[in-house]
């Protein structure tokens, strides 16, 4: 999911001229009302400002993570591509905290999901837990009442990442119109995505909270990849919490939300959001995931981890990055792109990127070309036009595909129908599977998981957090991961024999299919696509 409000034109584009107008004439009227009193309040951050908690054998999950390390400066990892069981975990970890929890995300839904994982949140919070919850705030609307119920409770408190003054109330549209001097700074997100319990143990990965990444959703559900992870790296992820937590761009919620409801109220609401007639569980779990893994609650039950060891590092761009740099300008040295960027110049053999928004710009093209000229073998996995939740991005990689694929870039596209045939990967059903996986495997030695999307928008407008890890063992399963979707889920695109233009392969084991069109798309995204491609400003994508 893209966090601009430019890439909603692909939508509004899609509906009927009369309900535009109207849609514009409404946005601009509710502008206008809504137009008083818009700056944020200031806040005493030295005085709200707390610190992680460190690691303690006397919690149950300090003890099981110093059990599981065979040394202190190794980190251990889990892949976790199934999401009904990275979900679980999230869960699980909530039930088993004793001490603290800090969690950070840019998308956390009032859907199922979300309103399930804030209950085992709060439960954690009346056992004496201490809950910070750090969300980016451009997907609350008209959610204030939720995050005012959850934070009223004991031991929590939320915050909101540069968040929205006007018209809390409405939609996304409303909101930047209503604050229309200020969009250079709303267009700025967090799209971090972090779970930390008791200092211990601790979730990364491209997954947010909501329906859609955990298998859980009717129409459309997204592939991603989520890491479960003890060790070293888990006290850096604490610090890099924090440092989002007192930042400038941060503000407590009740410094910007309103509600008419008392406490007790809203607790009370609060019971029957998450009760189980508006908030009824998961499905039950398989007995393991496409990797050979159960429920992490196995082991923690058994008080000993099985994970996969390894030198690694984790970072996150500064919470101050987006405001300081230029859209489109040089990376800055402290960034999630810079950093993952050189640990891809060092391949030598074999680079293997997924990336759901592959939009590389003439920086990423340099690189990609430097490391073809060198012998680097180069496959990338990304959406194809009928994937994507924002084609207005495809547009931006479909200028790079021919280039790309000239200098010798193995390119797959995820499939709709392909997907939907793959009865053994993630359960989509009649669904419409999406990537979502933010991964680089490099020379089948060390590999990146994270939030970053490789294109400009997580360069330079929004802020990211990932982990590099040395580790042939954890390379060798996330490239498994990778090939499960790449070549049972996805069309190999080639150029068109002869040219010009692009033709898209697959195979059943039996027989081979070439298509000479975008596959699974209808005329109208394909028209809509060569409608606006001279009015896509790459730099925002």
């Amino acid at each position: 999911m893209h966090p601009t409000f430019a890439l909603r034109l692909t939508h509004f584009l899609g509906q009927s001229v009369a309900h535009r107008i109207g849609q514009c004439l409404a946005l601009v009227a509710a502008a206008a009302l809504l137009g008083a009193c818009s700056s944020l309040p200031v806040i005493d951050r030295e005085a709200r400002a707390s610190e992680a908690i460190p690691m303690s054998a006397e919690t149950t999950l300090g003890r099981i993570a110093k059990a599981s390390t065979p040394a202190p400066e190794l980190s251990g990892f889990r892949l976790m591509p199934l999401g009904l069981f990275s979900l679980d975990t999230r869960v699980q970890l909530a039930r088993r905290a004793q001490v603290s929890l800090d969690v950070q995300y840019y998308h956390f839904e009032n859907d199922e999901t979300g309103r399930w994982l804030l209950r085992a949140l709060r439960d954690a919070a009346e056992r004496g837990v201490r809950v910070r919850l750090l969300i980016d705030d451009l997907y609350t609307s008209g959610q204030d009442d939720l995050w005012l119920a959850f934070a009223a409770h004991k031991n929590v408190e939320v915050r909101l990442f540069n968040p929205f003054k006007r018209a809390r109330d409405h939609g996304q549209g409303t909101r930047f119109l209503a604050d229309i001097g200020n969009v250079s700074r709303l267009n700025h997100r967090m799209h971090n995505k972090l779970f930390i319990a008791d200092g211990a143990l601790a979730v990364i990965g491209g997954r947010n909270v909501a329906n859609e990444y955990y298998l859980r959703s009717a129409t459309e559900n997204f592939v991603d990849v989520d890491a479960f992870t003890a060790g070293f790296v888990v006290a850096p992820l604490q610090y890099l919490f924090d440092r989002y937590w007192n930042s400038d761009p941060v503000y407590p919620l009740e410094a910007v939300a309103r509600t008419e409801f008392t406490p007790e109220q809203l607790r009370a609401k609060f019971e029957v959001w998450t009760g189980p007639e508006q908030t009824p569980p998961p499905q039950a779990l398989p007995p393991n995931d496409i990797l050979g893994y159960g429920p992490i609650a196995d082991d923690l039950d058994l008080g000993r981890l099985g994970l996969i060891w390894g030198d690694a590092y984790v970072f996150a761009d500064h919470p101050d990055k987006p405001f300081d740099g230029a859209v489109g300008g040089e990376l800055l040295e402290t960034s999630v792109t810079y950093n993952v960027f050189e640990a891809i110049r060092t391949a030598k053999k074999e680079l293997l990127i997924s990336s759901p928004y592959f939009v590389p710009g003439q920086r990423g093209m340099d690189m990609l070309r430097e490391l073809r000229n060198d012998g680097v073998k180069i496959t990338a996995l990304t959406n194809s036009l009928a994937s994507t939740d924002e084609p207005i991005v495809h547009l931006g990689y479909s200028r790079y595909r021919e280039e790309m694929l000239r200098m010798g870039v193995d390119l797959y596209e995820l499939s709709q129908s392909r997907i939907k045939g793959n009865k053994r990967m993630f359960l989509f059903g009649s669904s419409l599977g999406r990537l979502h996986a933010k991964l680089v495997v490099i020379d089948k030695q060390r590999l990146f998981i994270g939030s970053m999307n490789l294109d400009p928008r997580s360069a330079t407008i929004n802020t990211e957090l990932g982990a590099l890890i040395d580790s042939p063992q954890l390379a060798r399963e996330l490239t498994r991961v990778i090939d499960i979707d790449r070549l049972q889920s996805a069309y190999r695109v080639r150029l068109r024999k002869p040219p010009p233009g692009l033709e898209w392969m697959s195979s059943d084991g039996e027989r081979e299919m070439i298509l000479s069109e975008e596959p699974d798309s209808t005329p109208w995204q394909r028209i809509k696509s060569w409608l606006l491609n001279p009015f896509v400003p790459e730099e925002q994508l």
